[in-house]
């Protein structure tokens, strides 16, 4: 069930940046991914309930039913801010006239995130996930500077600013949810969490 969702949300999220980018329409796809992701979390959750009541496990395997529990949310949030992306287009419609510098690179970063962390997880990969906290700062300062951009300097297209945070105020949440996949990754691991986020 977690590799179903982990493709679901890396497609999710690859498919939303590139139709950004490319100015085309997939929200209706995209919406269905999530509804499915979103459906698999329910089930995700049904049953980390019913194997904690059954067999009441202890400390690794309570562990590692949490964060699977945890893993599946992570993953239908990453599909709804794949489709927060998907509708900026049918919002703004055609944005082929505006920069998607910025987008196109958080985006780049962001999807190299998400696949660090599905693969930390099921490989069990600490020091990977580890390495995400350095990331998501990077696409956290992208973040900031880009705001900080739009508060000083005269907007001249406000169509096209408004469009581009948004995009990248959900690429943003995107990265912090990654990181929570690799603390999840950790928490199974060692006990603790490495962020508090």
């Amino acid at each position: 069930m977690l590799r179903e969702m982990a493709t679901l949300s890396e497609q999710s999220v690859e498919t939303a940046i590139k139709a950004y980018t490319e100015s085309k329409p997939v929200t209706e796809e995209i919406f269905g991914w999530s509804e499915e992701l979103n459906i698999l979390h329910g089930q995700a959750s049904d049953l980390a309930v019913e194997l904690i009541a059954r067999y009441q496990p202890l400390a690794g395997d309570l562990r590692y039913i949490e964060s699977c529990f945890e893993i599946s949310y992570g993953f239908s949030r990453l599909g709804r801010y794949a489709y927060d992306v998907a509708q900026i287009i049918d919002a703004f419609g055609d944005l082929s006239g505006c920069d998607s510098g910025e987008v196109t690179r958080m985006g780049e970063k962001v999807k190299k995130m998400v696949h660090i962390g599905v693969e930390a997880f099921f490989n069990e990969d600490t020091t990977a996930a580890m390495g995400l906290l350095q990331m998501d700062d990077e696409v956290d300062d992208a973040y900031r500077k880009h705001i900080h951009r739009i508060a000083v300097n005269k907007i001249t297209n406000p169509r096209c600013t408004v469009a581009v945070t948004l995009a990248i105020r959900y690429l943003e949440r995107m990265a912090d949810h990654a990181c929570y996949i690799g603390d999840s990754v950790v928490y199974v691991a060692s006990g603790t969490r490495p962020s508090l986020r």
